[in-house]
């Protein structure tokens, strides 16, 4: 297990030297985004180089676009020869990019002469994420840039596409996972311990504040889960941890690798700081109070909430969770039983529910 704070990774150096000097590193699929202009490229681009300031670093092209930045058209990052499909789909991501406000469905459809449902496949297909996952990323991106450049927050939302100030602070907690005037200061204040530890389902962080765990997040690349954290919250203190915290992270590792190990109901062990609006506080209570092993679709959860034409809503609460599996977002499946998407992974979800009614396989 790692705690506290960390210094450069010589990999990034080693990134930025191949940035710097138009060269790929072999078997590394890196690309790079540009905050300013909201493009990725390849390290080989034949681009100017920007300031590294203005530079972030992605494992590969799929993270990139999930992080709201779009394919360069002089590297193409997404093939050395983009296909027309390939073109279409890069022409739609500079089009949700460059819009006012976030285009419909429709207009997308519009724009390709594709049906919105061969839109959506084919979207898929290249950038592994649907139009509207996209369309988030970029208005992320755009209000994280714009709050960091403290730029006043009417203008800074308007330029990431809110309808008003008012839009993005009821959207905060999704958009930014904090208040935008803490974001403005990346967690500036704030106290918190942070640990890395290893489960069967990948690498696990979880971030504690004075009031509790505030953040639960899986991967494949422990650096990476911790480089994005430390990137969002670079005002933040990093305290080193102690003996009780990492007992809680040992509880979370539990969850994840022996749900059924012991009969204390460990969620309700763990203080938590779950910070949300009230719609996406009731969600999270709700998903709290599913028993383990069993699962609710998004319209039979929206109906426990007495808001039953609320299911899109209750979807985006669930899509906006940061507590992995202490917010149990993954009981929630589609209305046929099918498995939807989970922000950590539809195959760690699998495997949680299996592992929670009983299968010793998963």
């Amino acid at each position: 297990m790692r705690t506290g704070q960390r210094t450069t990774m010589n990999a990034d150096q080693q990134r930025q030297q191949a940035i710097d000097e138009h060269r790929c590193i072999p078997g590394d699929t890196f690309v790079y985004g540009v905050v300013t202009t909201g493009i990725f490229c390849l390290p080989t681009c034949p681009s100017r180089r920007p300031r590294n300031e203005n530079i972030r670093l992605f494992d590969n092209a799929g993270a990139a676009l999930r992080n709201g930045y779009r394919p360069c058209r002089r590297c193409h990052p997404l093939g050395d020869s983009p296909s027309p499909i390939a073109a279409t789909v890069i022409a739609l991501c500079r089009t949700i990019d460059t819009a006012e406000h976030k285009p419909t469905l429709a207009e997308l459809s519009e724009q390709s002469g594709w049906s919105p449902s061969h839109l959506q496949r084919q979207f898929k297909a290249i950038t592994g994420i649907s139009p509207h996952q996209y369309g988030v990323a970029v208005r992320r991106r755009r209000v994280r840039q714009q709050l960091r450049d403290d730029q006043p927050l009417t203008r800074a939302a308007h330029h990431a596409g809110f309808d008003s100030s008012s839009h993005l602070h009821g959207s905060a907690g999704q958009t930014l996972g904090m208040k935008p005037g803490q974001y403005r200061q990346a967690g500036q204040g704030l106290a918190l311990r942070v640990a890395i530890a290893d489960s069967s389902l990948g690498a696990v962080l979880v971030a504690e504040s004075e009031n509790g765990i505030c953040a639960v997040a899986m991967g494949d690349d422990p650096d990476a889960l911790l480089g994005d954290f430390e990137q969002e919250f670079s005002g933040a203190e990093l305290l080193p941890g102690n003996s009780a915290f990492e007992q809680r992270v040992a509880m979370v590792i539990t969850l994840i690798d022996a749900p059924l190990a012991t009969q204390t109901p460990l969620p309700d062990a763990l203080p938590l700081d779950i910070r949300g609006t009230a719609f996406q506080q009731q969600v999270w209570a709700a998903l709290r109070a599913i028993p383990a092993g069993q699962t609710l679709s998004y319209q039979a959860l929206a109906e426990t909430l007495g808001r039953p034409t609320a299911a899109r809503a209750v979807a985006r609460a669930c899509a906006s969770n940061r507590l992995a599996v202490l917010v149990p977002c993954h009981r929630i499946v589609r209305a046929d039983g099918g498995l939807s998407g989970y922000r950590w992974g539809v195959e760690r979800k699998a495997a949680l529910l299996a592992r929670e009614q009983g299968n010793k396989k998963a």
